[in-house]
């Protein structure tokens, strides 16, 4: 039988948390932290919210799983956010020595990709690409709404 569990299964998820920064006026961008099949963290934008460049998606994931483990390194653990992460966030997930980063649409502007020496830890493994048409929809209708 064959596991539900899988990276577009967890991207959806990151998507739900991207729809609900959207409702809040955020940066439409969510995220999820994964260890052993099961969902121990999200987060999304929340900029805005807080007041705080640093309120990633991603930086409030890797907050939320480290105090759900108790600890500071996420190995073991994947993230699916819906969005490339940006060099801060990228700097924050070497620090967490995380197996993996799956992440939806690539950031062309500012994303962790558009440098020459990866920001990652040498031991994670990044996949792109994961419902990467329905992240990107998701941001362009965010900034479609914004220029009306």
């Amino acid at each position: 039988m064959i596991s539900p569990y899988n990276d577009e299964y967890f991207m959806r998820q990151a998507l739900v948390e991207a729809k609900h920064a959207f409702s809040l006026d955020e940066v439409p961008v969510g995220a999820v932290i994964v260890c052993k099949n099961q969902i121990i963290a999200r987060g999304h934008n929340l900029t805005e919210t807080l007041t705080d460049v640093t309120a990633h998606a991603e930086i409030q994931a890797i907050t939320a799983a480290s105090q759900y483990l108790g600890a500071k390194y996420l190995k073991g653990c994947t993230l699916y956010v819906t969005l490339e992460p940006c060099c801060m966030c990228a700097g924050a997930l070497y620090w967490t020595q995380i197996d993996k980063v799956v992440f939806g649409a690539r950031d062309e502007i500012r994303g962790a990709g558009q440098h020459e020496n990866s920001l990652y830890h040498p031991t994670t493994l990044v996949t792109n690409g994961v419902l990467q048409e329905e992240c990107s929809l998701l941001m362009k209708e965010f900034f479609a709404s914004k220029r009306k």
